[in-house]
């Protein structure tokens, strides 16, 4: 097991973290996630009732995929990292 000097050097010589998508751009990637999940809650709340429920199913998955992203996008926006 190596000791503290040597664990606090190569802890310092490591480059900081750096996020794959910019943090600019989280305000309008949640906006436009959320926004896509709203019009897709209306599409799902108009579809007529069928016996296999295939079509339904399929929006409101893709609703709840680009929601949570979006509100995960929007909590770090404003400053909640999760």
């Amino acid at each position: 097991m190596a000791d503290y000097a040597s664990v606090q050097a190569l802890h310092n010589s490591v480059p900081s973290f750096a996020p794959y998508v910019p943090v600019a751009l989280l305000p309008y990637i949640a906006y436009t996630l959320l926004g896509a999940t709203f019009a897709l809650a209306f599409y799902f709340s108009t579809l007529p009732n069928e016996k296999i429920p295939a079509r339904e199913l399929a929006v409101a998955s893709t609703a709840s995929l680009l929601g949570g992203f979006g509100v995960v996008a929007m909590f770090c926006t404003v400053g909640v990292y999760v």
